[in-house]
């Protein structure tokens, strides 16, 4: 089972989703750490290689990117919530910058 480490402030951002949002994103990185893909997922290469983005859709769209192929981690790079169709570029910019702190 991989270790999970949050980057920055993406832990407290997940407590800060609604219940039902945070519930449902904790069963989703329970699922990566088993190896196993999140029910909802895409890959954010505007991040960097191998980033992936945690979907959830209940109360809101919430948002986690994370990566996985860096030792025996799962990295929370970024939690947040989604308002538009398009993700902010300040989110992508983050996620970028916590990814480059890893060492890819």
């Amino acid at each position: 089972m991989k270790t999970i480490i949050f980057m920055g402030d993406s832990r407290e951002c997940i407590r800060e989703f609604p219940e039902t949002a945070r519930q449902s994103i904790g069963r989703q990185l329970l699922r990566i750490q088993h190896g196993l893909d999140p029910q909802d997922w895409k890959p954010i290469k505007t991040v960097g290689a191998g980033v992936r983005e945690v979907r959830i859709h209940t109360g809101g769209e919430f948002r986690a990117f994370y990566v996985t192929h860096i030792g025996n981690a799962l990295y929370v790079l970024h939690a947040f919530q989604k308002k538009t169709q398009e993700t902010r570029p300040k989110d992508i910019a983050l996620g970028r910058q916590r990814f480059k702190q890893i060492g890819e």
